[in-house]
């Protein structure tokens, strides 16, 4: 009997784990993940460096050396997360040799300070791809205005990118065309389409959560009726999104090139709400050729208990839409919504990073003394 994390790859779900620690390498826990649990990539970002980090002893002889060495608390900061992640693109090579470099991808971000600076962005993310070293790394980069340019520009370098913090429809649009703009512009350059590989990290529960606060004040039948919906619904109409715009004369012309589609992501898929399944934004978001990047806590869930029906996305457009118009119906504005989860979303990782930045420099400090 299959597993159900087994039937989620077997319907073209790519399980990616949303975490890394220098102790899930040192232990093998994540080597198990890899072997028992069909994990097969890792996401990163500034809240899970902070919780690594911060947590423990394990980096503690390398902020001690840091501190001897008299290096700066970024320069610490640099070393530690770029040599995580190079070790486990190690990890993860014979998956990603496996896959042609579809899967086995490990992503490091961006200095989210950056999301508003687009030179500062694409000089941050080539530094990240010459540090990481590894062919297997995905550069991420949020999906801002200012970071639509810095997309197309580092990818027409050859570099993958995990676009990350995508909430709305339109800026998913706007992103697939700062893809292939990446794409159009690397084949000008003469490199290899076929070894640049990109996904489009698209949140989900965190569109529930913002939603249901305010369907609770209007406090309606109608408003409780809707609560924990329009997380799937805007994730399935992404995916519309991305069959429309990866079937069109412009991406027909990059995939003859050998280009490979920009797939979409599922992140934020750990449920908020405890009412809720905890399965919830797995098993419901079912389609060929995505990825869903879940913390541990939803991949023991979906591998102990989820039930996976095959596709639960395709074909769910119109009941989608009209779950969105529902919402409209009731004053909730969408673009509202989404506009402002974007804002919390980047607040929230340059909160993470600047107390890791904190934590790490009284590390240093502690250490100097010490020593």
């Amino acid at each position: 009997m299959t597993t159900p994390t087994q039937q989620l790859s077997d319907a073209g779900v790519s399980i990616w784990l949303d975490d890394l620690s220098r102790g899930r390498l040192q232990t093998g826990t994540l080597r198990k993940l890899i072997e028992e649990k069909n994990v097969v990539g890792v996401t990163t970002n500034p809240s899970i460096f902070h919780a690594a980090i911060t947590a423990g002893t394990d980096y503690d002889h390398i902020i001690a050396g840091k501190a001897a060495a008299g290096a700066s608390v970024e320069d610490t900061i640099f070393e530690i997360t770029t040599t995580d992640v190079a070790d486990a693109c190690d990890l993860f090579a014979p998956v990603a040799a496996a896959t042609k470099g579809v899967d086995g991808r490990v992503s490091i971000e961006v200095d989210p300070r950056l999301a508003w600076d687009t030179a500062g962005t694409i000089a941050e993310a080539k530094h990240l791809y010459q540090r990481v070293n590894k062919d297997n790394v995905h550069i991420k980069i949020p999906a801002t205005l200012e970071g639509l340019e810095a997309i197309t520009a580092t990818l027409a370098e050859g570099i993958s990118v995990n676009v990350t913090l995508i909430f709305s429809l339109e800026r998913y649009r706007a992103v697939i065309n700062a893809f292939q703009s990446g794409l159009e512009q690397a084949k000008e350059s003469g490199h290899d389409l076929s070894k640049i590989h990109s996904v489009a990290s698209f949140f989900v529960s965190r569109v529930d959560s913002e939603i249901d606060k305010r369907l609770d004040k209007i406090g309606t039948d109608e408003a409780r009726a809707l609560k924990g919906k329009a997380g799937l619904a805007n994730a399935r109409l992404a995916y519309q999104v991305y069959e429309e715009l990866f079937a069109t004369e412009r991406w027909a012309l990059l995939a003859d090139a050998g280009a490979l589609p920009q797939r979409p992501l599922w992140a934020s898929t750990g449920v908020k709400d405890p009412s809720y399944p905890d399965t919830l934004y797995v098993t419901e978001l079912v389609a060929p050729g995505v990825v869903n990047t879940m913390p541990e806590k939803t991949l023991d869930a979906t591998f102990d208990h989820g039930v996976v029906s095959g596709d639960t996305v395709t074909g769910t457009y119109a009941e989608a839409n009209a779950t969105l118009d529902a919402l409209e119906n009731l004053g909730v504005s969408y673009n509202e919504v989404v506009a402002l989860l974007e804002t919390e979303g980047l607040d929230k990782f340059v909160a993470s990073w600047k107390e890791l930045l904190a934590d790490v420099e009284g590390a240093l400090d502690s250490a100097r003394k010490a020593s």
